[in-house]
């Protein structure tokens, strides 16, 4: 009876966890609903036009209350929401049907439809705004790894290894543009890589010892996986170009493995928190040098230099296979473990961004995004972007995080910028859609059917 137990638990608190996180991203995008939605209400309230319905989510209401003859709801189908105005355009328009003969009211001016329909981006930006007030306050967390522009890793045989760049390189441009950082959704090495329209990507780099030099790079992208079916080959979204580089970061000891008291770091006197910073005289920039390092010297012994708090010192140690070990263990396959040692990656970062930068880098995000899904040269497409569904399983990997709570709220800066950008598009059902449209009646001096 008691052996089904702690797995049954063990269900009952991962569903209760999944829950719980679920509920938290949908209130964190229907806050954002709500406050876009309550700007276009306060604005026609103050324009005195009639307000209808003010519902989150579409379809069948499963929750409304009449007030002052407006009807407030909460529709099933969790993606958007509305404010029904139908001086502006009424819902039937958009959600088809509806043959009744609807009360006629007086029309209104186009400033109005303007005003109103406005009012939906302004709020999302104020909201914006706020967010990155409080982020900029409590602090944006990111690896150490991602906040870098240092190359830390030059896999063997990628196009950066044959173009020359190197560990250590410090990248600051790509193909002309400024970096900032490693990893990110402006001005990084990631994205400039991903974003760049050229089959060479230039890069300007400053090499310790040696000063600035410029380094073309001839980007390749991966070979699609023979052994997907045509199924997930029609759905798997284009991949991205690649250069076979990887950012600098420090590793710690964190354990030993199941050798101990006799894996070989005890033996060679490691300690938990001792940061390896060379081998052999060689610098590590990354654990990925560590790695390729002991495979090629397995067997052998070899000399690790470690930080121990404010010492340094040199173990002595030989990689060998491990005594607790599957029996198809192999040493391509976690070369590291040869050493007996469960590693710490790369440590955290806390930046606090002023407001205005997070503003105008997530204005210039939508921007550079759009350029790049528009440009036939650049590796970005339609199918690289998210809708609803693929914002909420974002927030909700976000929400897993220690420091969810921070990067949800720097998140949001970006989205509601976007949002606010996005509506300002001059197509019908967005609110840009309105504007234009009124600004046609104005010119026109009579509605638009």
């Amino acid at each position: 009876m008691v052996v089904g137990y702690a797995p049954f638990m063990d269900l009952i608190l991962s569903s209760l966890r999944f829950i719980g996180v679920l509920f938290l991203v949908l209130m964190v995008f229907n806050l954002m609903i709500l406050v876009h939605e309550w700007g276009h209400f306060l604005a026609a309230r103050w324009r005195g036009l009639k307000v209808e319905k003010f519902q989150i989510w579409f379809g069948t209401p499963i929750w409304k209350k009449t007030i002052n003859g407006v009807q407030y709801g909460l529709g099933s189908i969790p993606a958007g929401g509305f404010v029904a105005l139908p001086q502006m355009a009424p819902m039937e328009a958009i959600e088809g049907g509806g043959n009744e003969p609807r009360e006629v009211l007086p029309p209104i001016t186009p400033l109005d439809k303007i005003i109103v329909a406005f009012a939906g981006p302004l709020f999302s930006f104020l909201l914006a705004a706020l967010f990155a007030v409080i982020v900029s306050i409590a602090g944006k967390p990111e690896q150490e790894a991602d906040a870098t522009r240092t190359l830390g890793y030059v896999k063997k045989d990628s196009p950066a290894f044959r173009a020359g760049l190197q560990p250590g390189d410090e990248v600051l441009s790509i193909d002309g543009k400024p970096v900032r950082s490693f990893g990110g959704i402006i001005d990084s090495i990631k994205w400039l890589i991903v974003a760049s329209e050229g089959d060479t990507i230039v890069f300007n780099v400053n090499r310790p010892g040696k000063g600035e030099m410029t380094i073309p790079v001839v980007a390749e992208k991966p070979k699609t996986d023979p052994e997907l079916s045509w199924l997930k080959r029609l759905v798997s979204r284009p991949p991205f170009r690649q250069v076979g580089i990887g950012p600098a970061h420090s590793i710690t000891v964190a354990d030993f493995m199941d050798d101990k008291p006799n894996s070989p770091a005890q033996e060679a006197g490691f300690q938990k928190g001792d940061r390896p910073i060379s081998v052999d005289g060689l610098k590590l920039y990354s654990p990925g040098l560590l790695t390729d390092y002991v495979e090629a010297n397995f067997g052998k012994q070899i000399h690790i230099e470690v930080e121990r708090g404010a010492e340094k010192k040199t173990l002595t140690i030989t990689p060998r296979l491990p005594d607790q070990r599957p029996a198809d263990w192999r040493l391509s396959d976690d070369p590291l473990s040869s050493l007996g040692i469960v590693w710490i990656g790369a440590e955290r970062v806390t930046r606090y961004p002023s407001p205005l930068l997070q503003l105008r880098d997530a204005g210039r995000t939508i921007a550079q995004t759009l350029r790049a899904i528009t440009s036939p040269k650049s590796d970005l497409g339609p199918s690289h972007l998210s809708g609803a569904i693929g914002i909420v399983h974002s927030y909700y990997n976000l929400f897993q995080d220690p420091a969810g709570w921070q990067l949800v709220l720097w998140f949001s800066v970006v989205l509601n910028v976007n949002l606010a950008i996005l509506n300002m598009l001059p197509f019908p059902v967005l609110d840009g859609g309105h504007i234009v449209m009124a600004i046609m009646e104005s010119i026109r001096r009579r509605p638009i059917n």
